[in-house]
C-alpha cells in the first residue's frame, strides 16, 4: 500500500531491547527484549498459569510473581497491565 513505508520509524520504539528488572526477570528472562515480545512473553505466562479471570478475560489475577510487578494488586485489567509493566522496563545497554 502507498505511504505505508513512512510509518516504520513509528514503531521503532516497540522494537527497541528494553531490560526487565529483578521482578519482570521472574515472569520473562533477564534478557533484552522488545516491548512487543514481553507483552507476549507475558500473555503465555498467564495462559500458562491460568490466570485470567473466567468471568472477566479482561482481568488478570495475579500470583506471586505477578503481585511484584503489579504494585502488590490481586487483579489488575489487561490495559492496566500494560502500564504496570512499563515500569520494569529500562533501555537496554
Amino acid at each position: 500500500m502507498p505511504g505505508k513505508s513512512g510509518k516504520t520509524s513509528s514503531n521503532s520504539a516497540f522494537m527497541k531491547p528494553m531490560q526487565p528488572d529483578e521482578a519482570l526477570a521472574g515472569v520473562i528472562g533477564n534478557q533484552p527484549l522488545p516491548r512487543t515480545e514481553v507483552t507476549k512473553k507475558i500473555w503465555d505466562y498467564i495462559r500458562k498459569h491460568n490466570l485470567q479471570d473466567p468471568k472477566d478475560k479482561r482481568t488478570i489475577r495475579a500470583d506471586d510473581k505477578l503481585k511484584a510487578i503489579f504494585g502488590g494488586k490481586a487483579s489488575v485489567s489487561m490495559f492496566e497491565m500494560t502500564r504496570l509493566v512499563n515500569n520494569h522496563l529500562k533501555e537496554a545497554r
